[in-house]
């Protein structure tokens, strides 16, 4: 199956997705977003990773910044941080640049590596979009975690794209569902920046003065 252009989802969502599905639903369906320090810090770090009228050539690697990715079938389209082309015989010819080249992606991440797969998703669709669009296998990338200053290497190998493939699916058909799902409370919950719009507390009470009731004893606790 292949999408059009007008179906493709933001790339981007497929990590908010990872991590909440009801996060997911609610940036990406219902259009809903709110700013905290976690999301500001890590635009920052975006913003100095991307400037689109950016590349440079060092040894036998070009490095081009804001690169735009899509693929038709898995229905996504967004901007990589960074793509290395790496010199390589097996490669692939590359305008205005002589020799093979093979992309290599890289994306930037605010704090250190996470237990989920979240960002680890996010890297394999954008290498799956990359080997789409340069019909060149994509099998290694890596995150760069700022707190940590150094790559993590990520090997894309076909269990992770079945994943993704999976993932992507699940995405659209929720999106053309339109349907935000409830959640359940847990401890990340309160570090979330949708958390007074999304209430997670709600789906563990009863009723709206249950709620209600609880906000009112942490209060004054």
């Amino acid at each position: 199956m292949e999408y059009d252009e007008e179906d493709y989802l933001q790339l981007s969502g497929i990590q908010h997705y990872e991590f909440c599905k009801r996060q997911w639903a609610l940036i990406h369906i219902e259009q809903q977003w709110q700013e905290n320090v976690h999301t500001v810090e890590g635009n920052l770090l975006h913003k100095k990773a991307h400037n689109p009228l950016s590349y440079e050539k060092r040894g036998d690697v070009l490095t081009v910044r804001a690169l735009r990715i899509h693929s038709r079938q898995l229905g996504f389209s967004g901007e990589c941080d960074v793509v290395e082309f790496h010199e390589d015989k097996e490669g692939i010819c590359l305008s205005r640049h002589q020799g093979f080249y093979r992309p290599y992606p890289v994306e930037y991440k605010k704090g250190s590596p996470k237990i989920t797969d979240a960002d680890i998703l996010q890297l394999a669709a954008q290498a799956m979009c990359l080997e789409e669009m340069f019909c060149i296998p994509v099998c290694e990338g890596a995150l760069y975690y700022d707190e940590i200053r150094r790559r993590e290497k990520v090997v894309i190998d076909d269990i992770l794209k079945d994943k993704v493939k999976k993932i992507a699916a699940d995405m659209h058909r929720m999106y053309e569902r339109k349907y935000t799902p409830r959640v359940r409370w847990i401890k990340g919950c309160s570090a979330c920046s949708l958390k007074d719009i999304c209430l997670p507390r709600m789906g563990k009470v009863s009723s709206v003065g249950t709620y209600i009731d609880d906000m009112l004893k942490e209060g004054v606790e």
